[in-house]
């Protein structure tokens, strides 16, 4: 890794691996976090004229290791009035070079590892996504937000009150064994979709898709399945994920614009995905009850496996909403609901669902209720919305495409 830009990818990579090391082994995960801002401080500093070392990820752990030891000694030392001397490493100790196979990397996978201790009990639902995403998906305050539907400032807040309730709670984070683990298994799924739907089609920015944050999204999600293979939810997450994914070398134009489903070139979707979460799918639906993530990647694998956009059983895609929303009612559902009403009893009977989010709070002001109701009312021959729908998104390739379709309907 000889770059600047090489290594602040790799660091932001890796910065969730070495948390979940470090709490993993020692817990206190308020005082853990800042050793690994220091062991990245120490990487960004020393790697650009030392070098990348062999094992980056050993040298944080073991950087960050040391740092941690010596902000508990020094903890420790204060509370005791400094009756006991804290044999802490000097700052030229915990920031040298880690000799040839000193820092040997654990066996376990730690971000896994993380995504588990931030689902705590302790912690308000909300909350322990807010706190995960950070902590392990490293997407900003910001891009929380907007997956949350919430104002950035209410989000810096639940992230701020979550941390403050971790540090009242002694700061440790303890790998969950048994129902506890069961019962944090939905949030860390929901946690993983999250990561997977900002990669997909980032919330802000240039770039369409951050293709790191998507695969690293399905990487935990294999591991979560490795894990518990007969759970019918992680593989029906995990089938979505794929199925989706599957797209990606088709969503974009070399320039990076964006290109909608129906428009895009199906020969250039990645069959092997396809087939992949097609067979996950099928074997999750014939031996576990049905889950949303199930009913999700059976929609995706119609589109998937739909010839052409004409060819899309669309009448089977609105039987999975009705059932979908019955199950997990949520105002994203709604939107998808109403363009699959729409496709099938026409754009009228569509715009009459979207309408009963007018009223919800949680979509106030989000371009996607608006680029919804654009392509309702351009399916009916109508103008309107998308002008302010492109207003409304930050991200640069959606804002083009609304643009283009806005300008189009005049």
């Amino acid at each position: 890794m000889s770059t600047r830009t090489g290594d602040e990818d790799l660091l932001r990579r890796l910065a969730p691996q070495v948390l979940g090391a470090l709490v993993r082994r020692y817990g206190h995960f308020d005082t853990a976090e800042d050793a690994v801002q220091e062991a990245l401080l120490a990487a960004a500093v020393q790697w650009p004229g030392q070098g990348t070392p062999d094992n980056p990820r050993g040298w944080l752990i073991t950087v960050a290791s040391r740092r941690l030891t010596d902000l508990l000694r020094s903890e420790e030392a204060r509370r005791r009035r400094r009756e006991e001397t804290a044999a802490a490493m000097t700052p030229r100790d915990a920031f040298r070079t880690p000799a040839p196979g000193e820092a040997r990397a654990p066996s376990e996978d730690d971000t896994l590892t993380l995504l588990f201790l931030c689902a705590h009990p302790d912690l308000p639902p909300a909350s322990r996504l807010a706190l995960t995403l950070r902590a392990v998906g490293g997407l900003s305050t910001a891009e929380i937000a907007r997956a949350f539907l919430v104002p950035e400032p209410t989000m810096a807040r639940r992230i701020s009150r979550a941390k403050q309730r971790v540090k009242a709670a002694g700061g440790h984070f303890r790998q969950p064994v048994g129902p506890e683990r069961a019962q944090r298994l939905r949030t860390v799924l929901q946690v993983l979709y999250l990561i997977f739907n900002e990669g997909y089609t980032a919330t802000s920015g240039s770039s369409l898709q951050r293709a790191e944050l998507s695969g690293e999204a399905i990487r935990l999600t294999r591991e979560v399945r490795r894990l518990l293979p007969d759970d019918g939810e992680v593989a029906g997450l995990l089938a979505l994920m794929l199925l989706t994914d599957a797209r990606r070398p088709a969503r974009s134009t070399p320039d990076g614009g964006l290109v909608p489903l129906a428009e895009q070139d199906r020969s250039r979707w990645n069959q092997e995905a396809v087939a992949e979460g097609v067979s996950l799918l099928s074997d999750a639906l014939s031996r576990t009850a049905v889950g949303p993530y199930q009913l999700q990647a059976a929609i995706a694998a119609i589109h998937d496996e739909a010839a052409s956009a004409d060819d899309t059983d669309w009448p089977e895609i609105l039987a999975l909403y009705s059932l979908l929303a019955r199950m997990t009612p949520n105002p994203m559902v709604t939107l998808n609901h109403a363009v699959a009403l729409a496709m099938v009893r026409g754009p009228r009977a569509g715009r009459a669902l979207l309408e009963t989010l007018d009223a919800d709070h949680r979509m106030t002001g989000h371009h996607r209720l608006d680029a919804v109701r654009g392509h309702l009312l351009e399916m009916a021959g109508e103008k309107d919305a998308a002008r302010t729908a492109a207003a409304r998104t930050m991200s640069i390739p959606e804002r083009r495409y609304l643009q283009g379709r806005a300008a189009g309907l005049r």
